[in-house]
């Protein structure tokens, strides 16, 4: 491993483990038994609209701040060793960099405003990381499709947000969550739907699923960070936050329910037709997420706390197993699990992880993922509405998922591939061993030792959500009980899925095929038909000739103007030839001249010269206003465009006849122009305010004090506007080096032709 690399990864590990070792010393500080008392820390943003950069450490906070960082320790050491480029490794580290960063501000933020800031730096980081590999048309197409997909989510819970603001009177999230209850019905059913579809887009919920499993386009340990601790569980701490402000409400229970329960389902189904590995772990994250979504629906503890010993369990075999098939796919070239079998000889260490993610995804006792099965149906069971719906829903979930760990684990390293076998060609590294087997330990060892973890993380978080003190116990071991049949007939039913899989997944696929509508074809034909619609509105509102583009617009203010005159008449000023002095005369015959000079001749040159002489005019007039700094600017622009343009003509084609002739349109242009002039000279004339001296004056006693100069117009541009002349120089420079590449790229263009 080069320099660089080691080092990226050094800071990037350190900067995990300082944040994870915090967040481990806070476990204490957040632990009362009690309401857990928070510690937040805030400063003022933006003042006027109250927003504020506001963070709070809680339970749930905690255990997401936790989950976050453990996780990016192992993928940022994974990372290192993935990929050969020195180049793409270190890219690769600073984006997981930024999405941990991005994750743990969202987990922690309180505030409304901040939290939709982080909430979109992890759609963007995101979209980096799943177009890592921008030379891959299908990685593009998938960033984009999940950039728009969670990023248009974001935009309509921004409104929820705002909604949310305004009624409550702050954008404080530990303020707002204690006022919703007490909104107007209709401002909480408004907040509710404007929010859940941030969520939902984000969790990957039906129809908003497909973006989730394209995101497999991105490198493994992307893969594996984004399913197991960021990104898709950014919508799941949204609803889990949320919780106590919004589980009262009569739509909560039915939408979170019924979008988690066609979610699990129907991600269950997809799982069964997929060959390649990953894609296989992508819809079990889709299913997990629909699961979630269904407990956090409910109210009672034990729902809550079964969804956050969930949470835990899917993010440790979750990652586990994404980063055991970036493993095998680095050693044999390819995740397809029907081209896989027998490798447990040639990778023990490899297989051991398998056999151990895929353990805790089944819920095999004694891994918390068996313990954390039994609290998914207590949960269910201890529902107030359709319990039994619910539970039944959860069932086949947790079969599919007993299925989909044997297809991962049992059919790569101990079963026979259906066709050519593929087979190791090169040994993974160990970084890329010794971490995913590391996480699998720490779910065996955590359900080896539940009650430690049910009284520093999962019951504090619980806390956190319910906003009330609870108190549980996690054991491996409840005697016989409901749940524990439940469990029995998921094994079950698991295995039977497993060992029925080649039927199954034929009849998968035919329904699937039957299906009319499918999410990632509709996403397709959207945007196509964006495209269409404004490639039309583009063909209509600007049309291929500039004059007709010009004259639409032109003609739009036209109209403009003549309702305003004729609804309010401006009231004229009596003016005499007396009020006119000689120089404005001439001005104002050099001006109209060139106007009509411009208007008459057929050459471009004595367009261009008449245009030339309108602007002399206009200099003249400055000159009569004393506004010397402003006239000579407006001299040497115009003396500098002629010569410019006047040095073009000569290489510019030859007008066409039907061009030089003066056509009715010709003398339509000329009427319209006429027109706007008249009535802009009207309009001026006659609601042209007295001169309000109170800004001048300013500027002409500050001038020598505030900006050292004596030259009013200067000091100005350069002391008191220096940012807004800044940004204009810049436009000019951008402009400048745009109209360089194109004569460049003119030249070239010749050049070849020859």
């Amino acid at each position: 491993m080069s320099l660089p690399v080691r080092s990226a990864t050094v800071t990037a590990t350190c900067l995990a483990l300082t944040v994870g070792g915090f967040a481990a010393l806070m476990i204490a500080a957040v632990t009362g038994g009690g309401a857990a008392p928070d510690l937040a820390w805030s400063i003022p943003w933006i003042p006027a609209l109250d927003i504020a950069l506001a963070f709070r450490l809680d339970g749930l906070s905690l255990l997401f701040g936790l989950l976050i960082t453990g996780i990016a320790i192992v993928v940022l050491t994974y990372a290192a060793a993935y990929t050969r480029d020195p180049a793409k490794r270190i890219r690769l580290i600073g984006l997981l960099t930024a999405f941990m960063v991005a994750m743990l501000g969202l987990a922690m933020s309180d505030d409304l405003i901040v939290l939709f800031i982080f909430w979109e730096m992890t759609t963007i980081v995101s979209f980096l990381l799943i177009g890592f590999d921008h030379t891959n048309p299908t990685a593009r197409r998938n960033a984009l499709q999940g950039l728009l997909v969670t990023g248009l989510g974001g935009l309509v819970m921004l409104a929820g947000f705002i909604v949310l603001g305004n009624a409550v009177g702050t954008y404080r999230l530990s303020e707002v969550i204690a006022a919703v209850p007490g909104l107007p019905t209709e401002v909480q059913t408004a907040a509710l739907l404007l929010v859940l579809a941030g969520a939902f887009t984000k969790s990957a919920q039906v129809p908003f699923h497909f973006w989730l499993p394209n995101a497999m386009s991105a490198p493994t340990p992307v893969s594996a960070y984004l399913h197991s601790a960021t990104m898709v569980k950014a919508g799941i701490f949204l609803l889990a936050r949320l919780h106590p402000a919004f589980s009262g409400h009569e739509l909560w229970f039915p939408l979170l329910t019924a979008f988690g329960a066609t979610t699990a389902v129907w991600a269950s189904v997809q799982a069964l037709r997929q060959s390649d590995m990953k894609l296989v772990l992508a819809h079990t994250t889709v299913m997990a997420l629909g699961t979630l979504t269904m407990l956090l629906a409910s109210s009672e503890p034990v729902a809550i706390a079964a969804a956050l010993t969930f949470l835990i369990v899917h993010a440790l075999y979750k990652s586990t197993l994404f980063l055991m098939v970036g493993a095998v796919d680095h050693s044999c070239g390819t995740r397809d699990w029907t081209a896989l079998g027998g490798m447990a000889r040639s990778m023990p260490l490899v297989a051991v992880t398998a056999f151990l993610g895929a353990a805790a995804m089944s819920g095999f006792p004694p891994f918390l993922g068996f313990i954390g099965k039994e609290l998914k149906y207590e949960g269910a069971l201890a529902l107030t509405n359709e319990p039994s719906l619910v539970a039944a829903a959860i069932v086949l979930a947790n079969a599919m998922m007993v299925a989909a760990a044997g297809i991962v684990a049992l059919k790569p390293f101990l079963g026979r591939p259906s066709g050519p076998l593929a087979q190791p060609t090169r040994p993974a590294p160990r970084m890329m061993v010794w971490g995913p087997l590391t996480l699998a330990l720490l779910g065996l060892l955590l359900g080896l030792m539940p009650d430690r973890l049910a009284g520093s993380l999962v019951q504090d978080a619980t806390v956190a959500i319910l906003d009330r003190p609870y108190e549980m116990y996690l054991a491996l071991w409840h005697g016989i009980n409901l749940p524990l049949m439940l469990s029995v007939v998921t094994v079950a039913l698991g295995v039977a899925i497993y060992l029925a899989l080649p039927h199954l997944r034929l009849i998968a696929e035919r329904i699937a095929r039957a299906l009319p509508w499918r999410a990632d074809s509709a996403y397709d034909r959207s945007m196509a038909g964006i495209l269409a619609l404004a490639t039309g509105l583009t063909r209509v509102v600007q049309p291929s000739r500039l004059t007709l583009h010009v004259g639409a617009v032109l003609a739009v203010f036209a109209l403009v103007l003549v309702v305003g005159l004729w609804a309010a008449p401006p009231e004229l000023p009596a003016l005499g030839i007396g009020d006119v002095t000689a120089w404005e005369a001439a001005a104002i015959v050099l001006v109209a001249g060139g106007a009509v000079g411009a208007c008459v001749t057929r050459s471009r040159l004595a367009a261009l010269t008449a245009l030339g002489a309108t602007g002399t005019g206009l200099t003249l007039i400055f000159l009569t206003q004393s506004a010397v700094d402003v006239a000579v600017t407006q001299f040497m622009v115009e003396t500098l465009i002629v010569l410019l343009v006047a040095a073009v003509i000569p290489r510019l084609p030859r007008l066409a006849p039907d061009r030089a002739r003066r056509t009715p349109g010709y003398w339509l242009r000329i009427a319209l122009a006429g027109g706007i002039g008249l009535m802009v000279f009207l309009l001026m004339l006659g609601l042209a305010p007295p001169v309000d001296r109170t800004i001048p004056a300013y500027y002409e006693a500050q001038s020598v004090p505030g900006g050292h100069g004596r030259n009013i117009v200067n000091v100005i541009l350069v002391d008191f506007r220096a940012l807004d002349t800044l940004g204009e120089i810049i436009v000019v420079v951008v402009a400048a080096l745009g109209a360089y590449a194109l004569l460049r790229g003119s030249r070239r263009v010749g050049k070849d032709a020859r």
